[in-house]
């Protein structure tokens, strides 16, 4: 998208980030009827967070990259790839799914030297080794949006998530992935820490107690 325009829309329960692939399975009849208009057309859709009965004005436009599946019934299971973030200007009722007039975020040029790259590296390794996983460096490299990249798995609530989609540029993301990842690694270490002493004999007494 380079410009405002016209595109099926897909209120979800979820926030999808540039880069990232979603497995989606399609049953409504209406988005049956968006997927079959993207496959013909060869076009993108967009993606919106859709909670308590409110839809986020920011979202990610998708492309189907698979369909993985075909049912007989209609149902379907793709895979699609989130691209460009984009805002909602207006809301188009006219088809039988959503289509909104909607415009690029454009994306504020990140200086060279990205400030708070590596810490965000370094606190992330840290993360997930605590979930039990050992990720290389390597990982991380070449990535023009490491923030998107990292926040996927980075413990961040739905609200969090969406904070994050519409922050207007790369040093803004990581600042706020360094905010809440030092406030979250402890935590995550406090419980680490109690789940051992629980499965640990002798460092606590039986429970519950004998009357």
């Amino acid at each position: 998208m380079t410009s405002s325009q016209l595109i099926p829309l897909f209120p979800l329960g979820l926030v999808l980030y540039p880069n990232e692939l979603l497995p989606l399975h399609i049953f409504e009849q209406r988005y049956r009827d968006l997927v079959r208009d993207c496959l013909k057309a060869e076009s993108a859709f967009g993606i919106v967070l859709f909670q308590e009965g409110k839809m986020s004005r920011i979202g990610c436009t998708a492309r189907i990259r698979e369909v993985v599946r075909r049912y007989e019934d209609g149902r379907m299971d793709i895979v699609v790839a989130g691209e460009g973030r984009f805002r909602v200007l207006d809301i188009n009722r006219q088809r039988s799914y959503l289509q909104a007039d909607a415009e690029p975020v454009v994306e504020r040029t990140p200086p060279e030297d990205l400030p708070g790259r590596e810490r965000v590296i370094t606190q992330h390794i840290k993360l997930l080794e605590l979930a039990g996983r050992t990720p290389s460096p390597s990982v991380y490299q070449n990535r023009a949006e490491l923030s998107f990249f990292i926040a996927l798995n980075a413990g961040l609530s739905l609200d969090q998530k969406q904070v994050m989609l519409e922050l207007g540029d790369e040093e803004a993301r990581i600042a706020f992935l360094i905010k809440h990842m030092s406030e979250f690694i402890p935590r995550v270490e406090e419980a680490e820490t109690l789940r051992r002493k629980i499965s640990s004999n002798g460092h606590f007494p039986d429970f519950p107690p004998d009357a």
